[in-house]
Order: structure tokens, then C-alpha cells, then sequence
């Protein structure tokens, strides 16, 4: 089954990367995120980690 959090946390980071830097989709992502992290195995933690650099570039542009 997986976790389903981290599946809409996946999701929302790659609609905000294909959104570019839109504000909102950024705001939704990093949302997703949080609530991904606090229910997430150490392995999801680690990828979700990388999500929140990839989102941390795209504000940055």
C-alpha cells in the first residue's frame, strides 16, 4: 500500500517543479512535506529531504 502521505508529498513537489516557481504550488509542496515528515520512515525521510532541496531551489529562482 505505502504511505500516502509521501506519495502527495512526491506529487506536489512535481507539480510545483512543472509549475515552476509558482508561489502556491510551492506553498502546497512544502505543506505536503510536513505532513509527510512526521508519519515517514527513516528512507522516506532521507527522499523527502531531497523533495525540500529541490523546492528550496526553486523559491531561490
Amino acid at each position: 500500500m505505502g504511505n500516502r502521505l509521501f506519495k502527495e508529498a512526491k506529487k506536489a513537489v512535481a507539480m510545483a517543479q512543472n509549475d515552476g516557481s509558482n508561489q502556491e504550488a510551492i506553498h502546497r509542496a512544502e505543506n505536503a512535506l510536513s505532513s509527510a515528515f512526521a508519519n515517514s520512515t527513516l528512507a522516506e525521510k532521507e527522499q523527502l529531504h531531497q523533495y525540500q532541496d529541490e523546492l528550496d531551489n526553486l523559491k531561490g529562482q
